[in-house]
């Protein structure tokens, strides 16, 4: 029997039955599983930071033949170069849409004047405040435990979720740090209304990176990710360990972009020292590979358990 729904200002909102949003993998969240995340009744995203712009309108075309449920779309702004993908947006009748890795200031005007609903991801306060500023409908705030490109000075989202809840009134979905229902209980606790699963859809069976990723999750200890780049240049990442990011780990690169050459090896090739896998310190918690509707389904009965564990 399905769990009971759980509603808050982000079902709301973006019309979806359950509060989970998927992040917006590079390469990886395409109409395939960003589908199969929407027909769970989540928010599927279809990434934009892979820079392949032609085929990312190709991506969000096959949305509309293979689900009938609300979807959005990720502009990611440092990987963005054409800022007519806007207009294709707003054209294709997309509601939904996150910014990231960029000034809110840049296109959240432009994207309400045409009606949709606007979340900007950010990874402290101050940025949170600067989306505010430009008008956001809604924030994802996303703790440096998440994998993927992190701001340099990193907070945990035990500490970023509250702080920044305490001081905004839009609604807050939690990022970093999520895969079951437990978190999500947290998540909310600290006073967020809906939460973004990163690594835990990375490694779900509709997923389409190689399978030795795959594993490589469910293998992990919460210890077997790095943080990378920190002190620059470029933006700092947090992702599997491997030999070759182990190695990156003590001796840096002089262009961390360049480490991503070998990427599609990496993602579907299932060479992990090819490149770098972007992952998240929940891979710890990963114990399998499940359809996205069953993680779902299982996020949310726990979550209901959880909360009534609490009340007794």
């Amino acid at each position: 029997m399905a769990a009971k729904p759980v509603k808050t200002r982000i079902t709301d909102m973006l019309g979806i039955e359950k509060p989970i949003i998927q992040a917006a993998m590079g390469w990886i969240a395409r109409s395939h599983l960003s589908s199969a995340v929407s027909n769970a009744g989540g928010m599927g995203i279809i990434e934009t930071s892979s820079g392949e712009l032609d085929a990312v309108r190709e991506e969000i075309l096959k949305m509309r033949d293979l689900t009938d449920k609300p979807f959005g779309v990720n502009v990611a702004q440092a990987f963005v170069r054409d800022p007519n993908i806007i207009d294709f947006i707003i054209d294709q009748g997309v509601k939904f849409v996150t910014t990231s890795a960029g000034d809110p200031m840049k296109y959240t005007a432009t994207l309400k004047g045409a009606g949709l609903t606007v979340f900007h991801v950010v990874p402290s306060l101050q940025g949170a405040l600067r989306a505010i500023e430009a008008g956001v409908d809604g924030l994802i705030v996303e703790g440096g435990e998440g994998g993927g490109f992190k701001n340099p000075k990193d907070v945990a989202s035990m500490v970023l979720i509250p702080l920044v809840c305490e001081q905004v009134n839009v609604p807050v979905v939690a990022a970093g740090g999520i895969t079951d229902g437990r978190t999500m209980a947290a998540a909310f606790a600290l006073g967020a209304e809906g939460v973004l699963m990163g690594t835990r859809i990375l490694s779900s069976a509709e997923s389409p990176v190689h399978q030795n990723w795959k594993d490589a999750i469910v293998d992990a200890e919460a210890t077997d990710t790095v943080f990378l780049n920190r002190s620059g240049p470029g933006p700092a990442l947090r992702a599997l360990r491997t030999e070759r990011t182990t190695r990156l780990e003590t001796e840096g690169s002089p262009n961390i972009f360049g480490e991503f050459a070998g990427t599609q090896d990496v993602y579907f090739g299932g060479n992990l020292e090819a490149g770098i896998a972007l992952t998240g310190q929940v891979a710890g918690r990963i114990h399998d590979v499940k359809p996205v509707a069953q993680i779902f389904e299982e996020t949310i009965a726990e979550y209901h358990e959880t909360l009534a564990r609490l009340c007794r």
